[in-house]
């Protein structure tokens, strides 16, 4: 409907006539929505890809960031790279369909949902030592664009455009000490998780995939290079209860851009600036809707360690190979 001037004078049943043959009229929209495409090489751990663009969540979450690309929002560093953080947390709601599926698993639904920060957990020895074993098995492979996966616990492993299996280019990639080491600092990060949120480590399972990756400024070749998108750690990998982060290399000194990003529906950008042996916990429904900033330089290193409360969805640590 046109403005109406008060010079025009216009008649209180000439408004009311306008009025309702402006609502003859409504506009229309449409919307497209684009198909997933399955990993070639079997349950392969994948990054966000044009599947979570039909979820209503994921529409929002990508207008909440144009918000901030706009210059409407806002953004808070919940931890620096040059900082030391013992213990940092943040509490969110948690959405209702998270919390209606764990109510199916006793003892696993959350104190508080939200997420957690701390550089007091992983030793700087074992964070450089677990940076060696994944440039270790990385070296066999790389991805044509800008995301290497190393996932040891099936054997997939980025090379080209594709997957292949680790342990068959070399079944004794790993010595006793590299799954020494792994179980350990993954062991530490279940009980970190369990206690700051609440529930029993008992109840707590290593699930499928918990993996390396490496990223680069690298040009996309495939879907599985492009990490940048908004996603529900939940709505893309559907036995995440629980997700945690090892960063592995810093922040401004190994590489730039990269840095991890919570999109709260407040119109405020949380962002984590990865450093060397810090680890990021959080609630994997969409109360923690994130993305990670394309790298610009650099190599960008991270261990992500996930969590189920289902028992039929764990998966053991890695070991030997016979």
């Amino acid at each position: 409907m046109r403005h109406i001037k008060a010079s025009e004078r216009l008649t209180e049943k000439k408004v009311e006539k306008k009025l309702s043959v402006d609502k003859k009229h409504p506009t229309s929209s449409s919307e497209d929505e684009s198909k997933p495409k399955e990993p070639k090489f079997g349950p392969m751990p994948k990054l966000p890809n044009s599947r979570l663009w039909t979820r209503g969540v994921m529409v929002g979450g990508a207008l909440i960031v144009l918000l901030f690309t706009s210059g409407k929002g806002r953004e808070v560093t919940i931890a620096k790279q040059s900082e030391t953080v013992q213990h940092k947390g943040q509490h969110v709601h948690c959405s209702d369909d998270y919390t209606k599926e764990l109510q199916q698993y006793p003892g696993c639904v959350p104190e508080q949902c939200g997420r957690v920060i701390t550089d007091g957990l992983v030793s700087a020895k074992e964070a450089k030592e677990l940076l060696l074993l994944a440039k270790k098995g990385m070296a066999l492979g790389g991805s044509d664009g800008g995301a290497t996966i190393l996932d040891l616990h099936s054997g997939a492993l980025s090379k080209g455009k594709a997957f292949v299996n680790v342990y068959g280019l070399q079944p004794n990639l790993l010595t006793a000490q590299d799954y020494k080491l792994y179980k350990t600092v993954r062991t530490k990060i279940h009980h970190s998780v369990a206690h700051h949120f609440g529930v029993s480590a008992d109840l707590l399972h290593l699930t499928h995939p918990t993996f390396f990756s490496k990223l680069t400024s690298q040009e996309a070749q495939s879907q599985n290079d492009e990490y940048w998108h908004p996603h529900v750690d939940k709505e893309t990998y559907e036995a995440f209860h629980y997700t945690s982060l090892l960063y592995l290399t810093d922040h401004g000194e190994d590489f730039k851009g990269g840095r991890f990003v919570f999109v709260d529906p407040d119109h405020t950008n949380r962002t984590v600036e990865p450093k060397k042996g810090r680890v990021s916990m959080f609630t994997s429904g969409s109360e923690n809707l994130h993305f990670v900033e394309k790298v610009t330089s650099g190599e960008r290193y991270a261990l992500t360690v996930s969590f189920t409360c289902n028992i039929e969805a764990a998966i053991k640590d890695p070991a030997a190979q016979k």
